[in-house]
């Protein structure tokens, strides 16, 4: 976008932003007292914003047109293909979990009475970089590994023993029907302002008194309610992971069999999720956004904010706060435009909620795109500080796993060579999911609409925002940012 402004910079040409992806690289491995969100030491990426803007949205609408023009009893087929592997039980799942708590205990009592410097202390490494971004990952690729790995399911298996009570036994007192999985959604928005707007998420005690207050309301919820339906309804971490196991490449039928299917292929099978799913899969895009819209040049200047004398995140709490909740509400809005639309142009006679409900599944490939390009450099980087912490989580001179004197490659994303092929995997990840989004929008059209036109007719509104979503976020990943 030559000659484009962004909070009073030129983006004529490369160098200038080459110059402050130097800076911001160097700052990013200069100690520092301060405490931010881990993807905050990222460094810049700027992308040839012009060819990939235009190649990614032509990509994305070569796709319908390609789907529209593909008989659907073809597509049908070739989503139902699977690879039987093999099968194995759900006996070792409480031994997992209890392993898995046993860390967790660790890792909460490493952020109260560890290193105070969160690249030495394991805990908020391995929340924010190994659960948030690498467990999506392979939840993405894998399928649901987080049912065995949650740190609720072996301790809940063992008090509910304990006290003679079932799962059957807690549902009696299950949530109202009502209340669908709005206890999720509030909560997967504190979680979002904590990471993105508190002042110092990355700060060990803190996040230690907050992941275990945390942990202590969820599992006291399985307890009243019943494990089941919690998980399903209020645990957030639990509803978004098994969202992005939709899209994985393996999946696990009712008699424990563990079969190979193509990406996504999950997704048509879902049913209609209720108005709180709908906000729940919408709330985990917007936000993942914001992320990277907060620290642009552009929306720091909408506020008369200097990109260059960037303030802290503590100044730009309401700030902050505002975008968050503006940004959900526009993407909702859009969404739900795009739909009637669709809905109107196709003479559907289904009911708004249900065609929103059962759509909405194909923003999962979007989302877990976005989460993975977006927190791609934290991963890479961030990654090596949790590999090297866990070895001496309380800072005593352990060196548990060998990896705690590993020297931290900080120059993976640095550099000419490293912005070039890191430009192209995050624009690529990006144009991929909104491609495979299509793919799953046509799916599921299809579900509401048997005939072929009626189907494309529905998706079109649809695609034309995902198009527009797709030039937002190269947009995002090409643009300077602060902070």
């Amino acid at each position: 976008m030559s000659g484009r402004t962004e909070g009073g910079v030129k983006d004529r040409n490369v160098r200038p932003f080459f110059l402050l992806l130097v800076i911001s690289a160097f700052t990013s491995v200069s100690p520092t007292p301060a405490f931010a969100h881990a993807s905050d030491r990222g460094h810049v990426l700027l992308l040839p914003t012009g060819y990939y803007i235009a190649g990614g949205a032509l990509a994305v609408a070569v796709s319908f047109l390609v789907l529209a023009l593909l008989p659907p009893d073809a597509l049908d087929r070739f989503w139902r293909r699977r690879l039987q592997l093999f099968t194995f039980s759900d006996a070792p799942r409480t031994i997992v979990s209890l392993i898995s708590f046993a860390g967790f205990a660790i890792l909460i009592a490493a952020g109260l009475f560890g290193s105070r410097d969160p690249l030495s202390n394991p805990l908020p490494s391995t929340i924010w970089t190994l659960l948030w971004v690498g467990l999506a990952i392979a939840q993405g690729l894998f399928g649901d590994l987080w049912s065995w790995l949650n740190p609720w399911y072996g301790p809940w298996r063992i008090v509910t023993r304990l006290i003679g009570q079932c799962d059957a036994q807690a549902q009696e007192t299950r949530l109202p029907a009502w209340l669908g999985c709005w206890p999720a959604v509030i909560l997967f928005f504190a979680f979002a302002w904590f990471e993105l707007i508190d002042p110092a998420p990355d700060d060990p005690a803190r996040l230690a008194y907050t992941a275990g207050f945390y942990w202590l309301v969820t599992f006291i919820a399985m307890l009243a309610f019943g494990y089941s339906c919690w998980s399903r309804r209020g645990e957030f971490l639990t509803i978004f992971f098994a969202m992005v196991a939709r899209f994985a490449l393996l999946e696990r039928d009712e008699a424990g069999g563990l079969n190979l299917c193509w990406s996504g292929a999950k997704l048509l099978a879902a049913t209609p999720l209720p108005a709180s799913g709908i906000a729940f899969l919408l709330l985990a895009l917007s936000s993942v956004s914001f992320d990277g819209l907060s620290k642009t040049f552009f929306w720091l200047g909408l506020f008369g904010i200097n990109p260059l004398e960037y303030p802290g995140r503590t100044a730009l709490i309401g700030i902050g706060s505002f975008g968050l909740v503006l940004t959900f509400v526009l993407l909702a809005a859009a969404f739900m435009l795009a739909v009637i639309l669709g809905q109107r142009l196709a003479g559907s006679r289904h009911s708004l909620g249900e065609a929103a409900g059962l759509l909405v599944w194909s923003i999962v490939p979007i989302a877990l795109a976005y989460h993975v390009a977006h927190y791609l450099t934290a991963l890479l980087v961030d990654g090596q500080y949790a590999v090297a912490s866990l070895s001496d989580p309380f800072a005593l001179g352990w060196n548990l796993f060998g990896t705690a004197d590993m020297q931290i490659e900080a120059g993976i994303v640095a550099g000419a060579g490293s912005a070039w092929w890191l430009w192209n995997v995050q624009a690529g990840i990006i144009v991929a999911g909104h491609m495979l989004a299509v793919l799953v929008a046509h799916g599921l059209a299809w579900r509401l609409h048997p005939v072929p036109s009626r189907a494309a007719l529905t998706q079109l509104p649809l695609t034309v925002l995902m198009i527009a979503y797709t030039i937002f976020g190269l947009w995002l990943l090409a643009t300077p940012t602060a902070g």
